[in-house]
């Protein structure tokens, strides 16, 4: 009887249950078997192997058991205090208990007056779960051993032996001779490692080995994120990721393995696992795009933007209601996160949950980049200023690189194919020249256009909000100028005129600090100012210039947030002239094509 040597009875307190071996030192069992183990003593014994005496073990992972009949994760995995010469349990493909003519199973437990242990004969009803969980048991025979108490626990086994469950529970009604049972896929969803050692049809053995092998190794190695590694794995057309992620690495290949029902997903996760371990430990990120040098070498490509969108538009179900969609971008697909309709002060609160399940489905390489694609009149919203959640107040804009686009731009053919050529004269790195339309400009709007086409723009500078300027501001997002810049709140003379734009200089409270340094150091070429005095906008647009002196537009989302990460930090943060910076950045090569036209989902 050696080859049933790995039958356990489990000892907890005054509970008695039933486990088995699955390695030289773990054996699974039910927890609430041990639910008293934080204040009694575990202990277990095989009494194939009476020699062994009583073996103390220690609870070292469970499924988080609520303490409920019908809770889930019934689960619990004990770590003897050392290994027995015993060979553990052998598994069958989870389907075996249900695959016709469905097999007579066996389970081995402990009831009361049965230290040694016995035996009762059930099979499966059917292969359908009960509440995603259980399968349910019924007796073999009429007569026989029922499962009672003390067999909480067992290995369910086919008559040869191989295992494919444990019972957790029967039903107390009299006469009634039926039970459940997790089966081996469910128990791997509490304990991943548990895929290691059941077959699992449609996956190579040697495919399952290596993966869990590197699974122990790259926890060392490297940090991951297994949702994104997920998303890698299935690819753009697998199953979407589940509500609420994954919270470890191994979590995430038990479900690759059980659940995707592409082989080759397993594969790919090894694969892309065999990278991380064979890259060593993470080296501080590289520069995203280095300068060029005094020599003339080229710059070399930053890594790919990821985009997150957040496309707002009217609903046409009233005026303050609007619908939002949350989209990631991931190998040149549009990967739809969440479709709601939703009036105007709800929508802070659904993006920010959305963004944070959007950024599960990045490539693992590519770094984010959260862009607010708004109607026309959004485009000034503090989008950037909106906390990351409830438990976490980071600014999204300090959290990450985060730009605003024109929705209206964003799907004009013509704009699209105009700003890609223009982005062809861009990718050479060199900084480009900030177009400045300063606070209350006379310049007539043609004029305008003009200058932008004949400057051949990339970066026009406003020192006004849209609001304040707005013919100006349909000119620069008509006009394939790819980045435009303001802040938000802008300088009091595009609204109420010299006078007060002067007053508002000369008030020490309303000047942003080093202003004054700035405006002494870079002199102004287009439109200025109609007083002496230099207002809060020309001053905004002076420290604009100093500071995107040196770097090139692709550089742009990542150099504002860190501007924006400066101000957050300031002393006085609302006196910082980049508290309140917008950046609309447009890049069409991000997208792989515009997003489609937003519907009001069925609620």
């Amino acid at each position: 009887m050696n080859s049933a040597a790995w039958h356990a009875r489990i000892h907890c307190g005054h509970e008695v249950g039933a486990g088995f071996l699955v390695t030289a030192r773990r054996v699974l069992t039910c927890a609430h078997v041990v639910r008293f183990s934080d204040q009694d003593t575990v202990s277990v014994v095989f009494p194939h192997a009476r020699e062994l005496g009583e073996v103390s073990a220690s609870v070292v992972a469970h499924g988080g058991w609520a303490g409920g009949l019908t809770d889930p994760g019934d689960v619990a995995v004990l770590e003897l205090d050392r290994e027995v010469p015993l060979a553990p349990a052998r598994f069958a493909p989870p389907s075996a208990a249900y695959t016709e003519p469905y097999p007579r199973l066996v389970a081995y437990g402990f009831p009361g007056g049965y230290d040694e242990g016995t035996l009762a004969e059930y099979r499966a009803v059917s292969g359908q779960l009960i509440a995603g969980e259980w399968l349910e048991l019924v007796a073999w025979q009429g007569h026989g051993q029922p499962i009672v108490a003390g067999f909480s626990g067992a290995a369910a086994t086919l008559p040869d032996g191989r295992v494919v469950g444990m019972v957790t529970s029967a039903s107390d009604a009299p006469d009634v001779r039926k039970g459940r049972m997790l089966p081996l896929d469910v128990l791997a969803r509490y304990w991943p490692e548990l895929g290691e050692l059941v077959p699992t049809p449609g996956h190579r053995e040697d495919t399952l080995r290596e993966l869990y092998e590197l699974l122990r190794c790259v926890p060392g190695a490297r940090e991951c994120d297994p949702n994104r590694l997920y998303v890698d794995a299935v690819g753009a057309f697998g199953p979407p990721l589940p509500a609420g992620g994954f919270p470890t690495l191994g979590a995430a290949a038990a479900y690759v393995q059980w659940e995707v029902p592409d082989p080759a997903a397993v594969e790919r996760l090894a694969g892309r696992l065999r990278e991380l371990v064979g890259a060593g430990p993470v080296a501080p990120p590289a520069p995203p795009l280095a300068r060029a040098a005094e020599d003339g070498k080229a710059a070399q490509a930053s890594p790919p933007w990821a985009p997150v969108v957040v496309e707002i538009d009217h609903s046409g179900a009233g005026l303050d209601q609007v619908t939002v969609e949350v989209s990631a971008y991931r190998d040149g697909q549009r990967r739809p996160v969440g479709t709601r309709r939703l009036p105007r002060t709800g929508v802070r609160s659904y993006v920010q949950h959305r963004i944070d399940d959007a950024v599960a489905h990045l490539d693992p390489d590519a770094e984010e980049l959260v862009t607010f694609v708004l109607p026309r009149e959004w485009l000034n919203e503090a989008v950037a200023h909106w906390e990351c959640g409830a438990d976490d107040s980071t600014p999204l804009g300090c959290a990450y690189p985060l730009v605003v686009t024109d929705r209206a731009r964003h799907r004009s053919n013509r704009l699209r194919h105009q700003l890609r050529k223009k982005w062809q004269k861009l990718d050479g790195g060199r900084p480009v020249e900030v177009h400045r339309v300063e606070c209350g400009s006379q310049e007539r709007p043609p004029s305008l256009r003009k200058r932008l086409w004949d400057g051949d723009a990339g970066l026009a500078g406003f020192a006004v909000p849209p609001t304040a300027a707005r013919e100006h501001f349909e000119i620069g997002l008509n006009v394939p100028v790819p980045v435009l810049l303001w802040s938000r709140t802008g300088c009091p003379a595009g609204v109420h005129g010299e006078r007060t734009c002067a007053k508002a200089h000369e008030d020490p409270r309303r000047a942003w600090s080093g202003h004054r340094e700035a405006a002494a150091a870079v002199t102004v070429t287009a439109d200025p100012p109609r007083t002496g005095a230099r207002c809060l906008g020309a001053a905004f647009l002076d420290q604009l210039a100093v500071a995107v002196a040196e770097v090139p537009p692709a550089e742009l989302p990542r150099h504002v947030r860190s501007l924006r990460m400066t101000a957050d930090a300031a002393d006085e943060p609302d006196r910082h002239w980049a508290r309140d910076l917008q950046l609309l950045w447009d890049d069409p090569r991000c997208f792989s094509e515009p997003a489609a036209s937003l519907h009001s989902p069925v609620d």
